[in-house]
């Protein structure tokens, strides 16, 4: 039987380090009066503390445990040797403040990295700074409003965004300073080019698009939308969130955008979730390449060196120093082991796996467009002969067949969306057991709708209060006398 979690763990006497003797002449201590002498340090043994941590972090499900089909967020597999790198002294040891010429290995990793990432993208040139997607979303909305501002056509603050966006979209738009008008999609998931033509004005400072959609679907009209915004005088920003259904396939430069930014933790498989770290570098073409925020980093080639560098429009910075650098190794590891016919094979097989997924699905429950998806694909959770089941509560009962549940409601223009993205790095034997275990919680839903909505059943903690739990916020764990 497993031992509990126990949090006090603390006895008196116990020691878990013995130091060793000072290698250095010992100092007086400073005034007593500055010292404490009632802080309650743990007094714990070694294996006490191994024990405790171990046991807590086989509570937590994670990629490296199981499927884990979030839709949109793309958690697939982070190969290990992407971790040995980004631990290598001379990456990992070394300090934003050091002088130039003591750190062009990390310059130069910075430096191959935006040409990849140019590469793959299309894009003329790249800044690594941004710290995330949203970060990236809002430095390439910020750097279209300079663009305009520069050319003196202040008037330009609408931007388009559809319905099937990324939730963050019109959170950008609005700290950017600009104003957001909605589009509505048509009834195969596309942008309904009528209502993009409504809106188009002499006020458009531009769009905002994530393509392949939060539906998992390929606007069949991209082409005509960039060339309608272009026409009006806008630009056209990609979310690039969805980069892993296109990697390989196609430039998004080349399909009418002229900024986007790139999730390195999402598509180049670099850890992300739980609070980060992220890093959303933002491409730009010709157009507004200038107004990157830096600083980047140029080579010299007559001189072999590394330097950083401001463009000359530029916003600015976006962030300290210069971006998440262990998380720029990880991903220029990943590009440099799969290769151009690696990567492009990652791409294809996201793709086959969610269409082969959707075919073994979309028959349990709706599915919202019966066409061919991308890298994922959306059901709604609302089971025919079971009214008062919904999404959460088959999401909730997955958890008990060891699988972790896909996005919940959203897009949200969806109702009881089910957001399912099985990436490239799931065998056919994975998404054969998640086929199954949906199919099955179907027929539960039916046989017994009360098994779903206590679900779930094995897991370390049953269904929380998320109302609750919202309202009043612990954030901290105290040991019940201090409460």
């Amino acid at each position: 039987m497993t031992e509990p979690i126990i949090y006090e763990l603390s006895v008196p006497g116990r020691q878990g380090v013995t130091l060793p003797a000072p290698g250095v002449p010992l100092a007086e201590l400073p005034d007593a009066a500055l010292l404490r002498d009632d802080l309650p340090l743990p007094q714990v043994s070694e294996v006490d503390v191994v024990r405790h941590y171990v046991r807590l972090s086989q509570l937590n499900y994670g990629v490296d445990s199981g499927m884990y089909p979030l839709g949109s967020c793309t958690m697939k597999y982070n190969p290990k040797m992407n971790e040995d790198a980004a631990r290598l002294t001379g990456f990992s040891q070394v300090h934003p403040y050091q002088p130039e010429e003591t750190v062009q290995g990390s310059l130069e990793l910075m430096f191959r990295l935006q040409e990849a990432l140019q590469g793959i993208s299309g894009f003329g040139a790249v800044s690594l700074q941004p710290a995330a997607g949203a970060h990236g979303e809002l430095t390439g909305v910020l750097m279209i409003r300079a663009y305009h501002h520069a050319r003196g056509d202040t008037g330009r603050n609408i931007v388009l965004i559809p319905d099937s966006a990324h939730g963050t979209n019109p959170a950008t738009t609005s700290m950017s300073g600009l104003e957001m008008v909605q589009l509505k999609s048509d009834e195969r998931g596309n942008v309904d080019l009528d209502d993009l033509r409504a809106h188009l004005s002499d006020r458009l400072a531009g769009m905002m698009l994530t393509n392949p959609n939060t539906l998992g679907l390929f606007d069949e009209h991209l082409l005509e939308i960039g060339a309608l915004v272009h026409g009006a005088g806008g630009l056209m920003y990609g979310d690039g969130a969805n980069l892993n259904a296109l990697m390989g396939i196609a430039k998004p430069a080349a399909l009418g955008f002229d900024v986007m930014h790139i999730n390195l933790h999402k598509t180049f498989s670099t850890p992300h979730g739980g609070g980060g770290p992220g890093s959303g570098p933002v491409g730009a073409n010709e157009t507004l390449a200038a107004f990157l925020p830096g600083p980047v980093v140029a080579h010299d080639a007559e001189h072999e060196i590394y330097h950083l560098t401001m463009p000359a429009q530029s916003i600015g910075r976006v962030k300290a120093f210069y971006g998440h650098f262990g998380v720029m190794v990880r991903a220029y590891a990943y590009i440099r082991s799969l290769g151009a016919a690696g990567l492009l094979q990652a791409s294809e097989i996201a793709v086959l796996n969610a269409n082969y997924l959707q075919s073994l699905l979309k028959d349990v429950l709706p599915l919202t467009h019966d066409r061919t998806c991308m890298h994922e694909f959306v059901l709604r959770g609302q089971v025919e002969g079971a009214p008062d089941v919904h999404a959460l509560d088959i999401a909730k009962r997955l958890i008990d067949y060891g699988v972790h549940p896909p996005t919940n409601y959203f897009p949200l223009i969806v109702p009881e969306a089910l957001m399912i993205e099985p990436t490239e790095t799931e065998s056919k034997r994975s998404l054969d057991h998640f086929a199954a275990a949906l199919t099955e919680i179907v027929a539960e839903a039916r046989r017994d709708p009360e098994l779903l909505h206590s679900a779930p059943h094995t897991a370390p903690v049953r269904r929380l209060d998320e109302v609750r739990a919202a309202r009043q916020l612990k954030l901290r764990w105290r040991p019940e006398s201090q409460d």
